[in-house]
This record gives C-alpha cells, sequence and structure tokens, in this order.
C-alpha cells in the first residue's frame, strides 16, 4: 500500500482527491478538487455509529462490509477511470483511518497502485494553516472603491492578463454586502475558505506581490488570516471610482437579471431590506426603499441603497489603511485595469 504525506501530494501534478467520506462530510468541507466517492451514504454511516456504541466495533464492522461489499466494483472503477484519464487519484478520509485504507487495499488487491493520503483531511487541513502565511507575500496591490464600481470586473481581467490575482469573494462564496449570498448559494465554510485561499496563494507562488479587493476581515461567513489583512493594510493602494449609473447597471447586471424571476428572490430582498431600515434615519428614504422594492423597481431601490446607505459608510474604511492613494476612474473595465497594470510599474512592484 502506498502512502503519501500532504506535502508530497501538493508537490503532484494532476492530483485528484478521492474523498471516501460521506456526502455530509463531504460537503461541510473537503480537499478542493475534491471528487466523492464515499464509502458509506449518509444514512448507512449513522447506523454503523450507533451499531459501534450499542454492540461494539465488531458488530459494526461486519454491518459494515455488509454494507459496502455489492459497491466495490463500481467504486473502484470510478477510481480506476480517473487514473485512466491522465489523472493521479489519491485516496483519504477524515483522518487516514479505516475507510481510505479499505479502499486503497481494495483497489490494490484489482492490480491498480494508487496512494493513500497519510492523516487524511484533518492533516490536510492542518498542514494548510501551518503554511499558509509563508505563501503571502510581501506586497499587495489593494483595490478599494464604493459598492458596484467594478473592483472584481478589474480584477478579472488583470487575472486573464496573467497578473497574480487573488479573489478573495469568489474563495468565500459571498461579495462581502448584505446582499452579497444572492446568487452565491450558501458561501463558503472557514474550513473550505481557508483550502481555497491557500490553492489560490499557491497558484502564485513566487510572485513579490498579489493583487486583491480591500475586504473587511470577514467576508459572509468566513475570516481572513492576520497576515493577509496586515499585508493589505501596507499595500499599495488603488482607489476606483464609476458614475452613479455605471455603478447601479453593474449591481442590475450581478444581483438582479440573473436572479429575479426566481422565487427566492423578492422575499430576500425584503428580508435584508430589514437589516438596513434600521440604520436609516431618514423615513422618507426607508418608505421610499420599501415602495421600490415592493414595486420591483430594482434601479431605483439599488441607486437609493448607495446614496443614502452605502457611499456614506464607504469614506470611513480608508482610515484603517496606510500610505497614498492612487485613483482609477473604472467606468472602462480594460482602461482601468490598464490604469492598474501602469500604477504597478511606477511603483516598482515588478510586472509578471
Amino acid at each position: 500500500m502506498r502512502e503519501i504525506t500532504v506535502e508530497q501530494y501538493s508537490q503532484m501534478d494532476k492530483a485528484v482527491p478521492v474523498d471516501v467520506r460521506s456526502p455530509i462530510e463531504f460537503e461541510e468541507c473537503s480537499i478542493p478538487g475534491a471528487v466523492n466517492v464515499p464509502l458509506f451514504t449518509n444514512e448507512e454511516r449513522v447506523e454503523i455509529g450507533t451499531l459501534y456504541k450499542k454492540e461494539g466495533s465488531d458488530a459494526a464492522k461486519w454491518r459494515a462490509m455488509e454494507m459496502v461489499s455489492p459497491k466495490i466494483p463500481s467504486m473502484l472503477k470510478r477510481i480506476r477511470d480517473l487514473k485512466e484519464e491522465g489523472y493521479q487519484p489519491v485516496i483519504y478520509c477524515w483522518r487516514g483511518g479505516m475507510r481510505s485504507k479499505a479502499v486503497t487495499t481494495f483497489i490494490t488487491y484489482a492490480g491498480v497502485s494508487i496512494p493513500r493520503l497519510i492523516g487524511g483531511y484533518r492533516a490536510y487541513r492542518q498542514y494548510i494553516l501551518e503554511n499558509t502565511d509563508a505563501l503571502i507575500p510581501d506586497k499587495a496591490v489593494v483595490l478599494h472603491g464604493m459598492t458596484g464600481v467594478g473592483k472584481t470586473d478589474v480584477l478579472k481581467v488583470l487575472g486573464e492578463k496573467g497578473y497574480p490575482v487573488i479573489d478573495l469573494e469568489e474563495l468565500a462564496g459571498h461579495r462581502g454586502s448584505i446582499f452579497g449570498s444572492f446568487g452565491m448559494g450558501e458561501g463558503s465554510t472557514q474550513k473550505t475558505f481557508d483550502a481555497l485561499l491557500y490553492e489560490a496563494l499557491y497558484e502564485v507562488k513566487g510572485s513579490p506581490y498579489i493583487i486583491m479587493e480591500a475586504e473587511s476581515k470577514r467576508i459572509g461567513k468566513v475570516v481572513q488570516p492576520d497576515k493577509l489583512l496586515d499585508t493589505k493594510r501596507k499595500g499599495i493602494h488603488i482607489d476606483m471610482s464609476a458614475s452613479i449609473e455605471s455603478r447601479v447597471s453593474r449591481i442590475l447586471r450581478d444581483y438582479v437579471i440573473p436572479y429575479q424571476k426566481e422565487e427566492w428572490f423578492k422575499p430576500q430582498v425584503i428580508e435584508s431590506l430589514l437589516f438596513i431600515r434600521k440604520r436609516l434615519k431618514d423615513s422618507d428614504i426607508r418608505d421610499q426603499l420599501d415602495e421600490a422594492a415592493e414595486k420591483e423597481n430594482y434601479e431605483l431601490f439599488i441607486r437609493l441603497l448607495l446614496e443614502h446607505y452605502y457611499d456614506p459608510r464607504y469614506a470611513f474604511k480608508q482610515h484603517d489603511y496606510e500610505g497614498e492613494f492612487h485613483h482609477v476612474n473604472a467606468d472602462d473595465v480594460e482602461a482601468a485595469a490598464d490604469q492598474v497594470i501602469e500604477i504597478i510599474e511606477k511603483q516598482n512592484a515588478p510586472v509578471v
């Protein structure tokens, strides 16, 4: 039976982690890019656990064998197919225990040599937490700007041009505002975010700087590492601006148009508005927002939010950062990206 460490796994080409835990464990946290080939269903896992507590390990192991035996051929075929497609499967479970050992043994007997990850997911998580800080460059280029100015759009253009971009909102599965979860599912758990951040930093390993948005410490349900926040605070700061018309248009494009026909959309808008209403002192603005939401006049709704809620709060955020701010107009995203590149070059941060 071949066994590899997390460090060895991280250096493999075309590695595909094969997670043999139950689907519910896989959904909670997994190694990025993993394929779930569960040994037990969620219900089977509960049954075995209950049996173990009531009747002991021998009874639980026998029942597990009865459950698993019919599945073995199809499980091994899925793993073998990955290898035949040119990937390098690596089998793991929670802590490198019986489940990954069993699957690795089965597939070894079938004549296929596939490694097992020592320590499983728990060892992977410990490894990335210990090594993330070392991957964070000393310099950061930080994009600031009011809601809707196009920071994410500029990041995407820079990423396509080969610059070392870290999209924190994408990793968090949340856009960082009260409406930030719209269309992005449940958002990442802290474990998922930590793993995705490590992988993203590893991809730009060796770059003297990274480019990212000036997100708050908490994005949705997740929190950024202190070292990343400190690097951003002392970075090269670029304040992006755009006309109110283009900002409203972008927000409509990203938050409204793809989802407004969904049943959940309007009720979620109204529910999110309840939180904002508590912070608005002007009763007339509160009434206008209520009416715009009820009539589904989202263009007016967004404009009111920007002018009376988001924009007044933005000025305070810049006090958290050190140094000079450079200014870029982002009505034209491509032109804004070019200006960011020019600023990077003038600040002697090497281009990639």
